[in-house]
């Protein structure tokens, strides 16, 4: 019975055939999205965590901009992988853009100054957990997803079309849809290489 709490992290995986039929609404999508960052944890509960949620056509216009980044400096013989992979992306039904405000972070600098090295570590940290606790949440109703990182190639672009904060940092981009193909069996390495436990 104690294991029941870890089916719902067991379910998150890695998706990259990613369709566009959600199992449910978009509206209910993203509620779920937010309410997966509201209740993630942050360092002196800080909720620094900050998200942009793309839909449809404009999910794709940002996964255009990454093509075009790419394509600038992605040898034109390698392009080929990199924009199916690209609309591999696209083809989802959304995608979510992780941020982190760093006037948040600056303010817990200067309030808690015995601390302030760690304030961007912790923001990291918080960032991590929020991403971690969407996918989970979008895993547990039926919708793929994967994490990316195209950050920062495309920040300048994005900020400018979606009108960002200049306080907001992109740390990570997760597009996610309906899940087009099943998931293959995972491995794991020896758990005695990972864990230690004393006592």
């Amino acid at each position: 019975m104690y294991q029941a709490p870890l089916t719902f992290l067991k379910k998150r995986r890695t998706q990259y055939a990613l369709g566009k039929n959600l199992p449910i609404s978009k509206e209910q999508t993203s509620e779920l999205i937010q309410e997966a960052i509201k209740h993630s944890p942050s360092a002196f509960n800080s909720q620094s965590s900050r998200a942009v949620i793309l839909f449809g056509a404009e999910s794709e216009k940002f996964w255009n901009f990454v093509k075009e980044a790419l394509r600038k400096i992605v040898p034109a013989e390698d392009f080929s992988a990199s924009e199916a992979r690209i609309n591999g992306f696209a083809a989802g039904a959304g995608t979510v853009l992780f941020y982190e405000n760093q006037d948040v972070v600056k303010d817990l600098q200067e309030k808690f100054a015995l601390y302030a090295d760690n304030f961007p570590l912790w923001s990291e940290q918080s960032s991590g957990m929020a991403q971690l606790a969407v996918w989970t949440t979008l895993a547990n109703v039926g919708i793929g997803a994967s994490l990316q990182h195209y950050n920062p190639l495309i920040d300048a672009e994005v900020a400018a079309e979606w009108n960002i904060p200049a306080s907001w940092k992109l740390r990570a981009q997760m597009p996610f849809g309906s899940n087009e193909q099943p998931f293959g069996e995972k491995d794991f390495m020896d758990d005695k290489e990972r864990f230690k436990v004393f006592g």
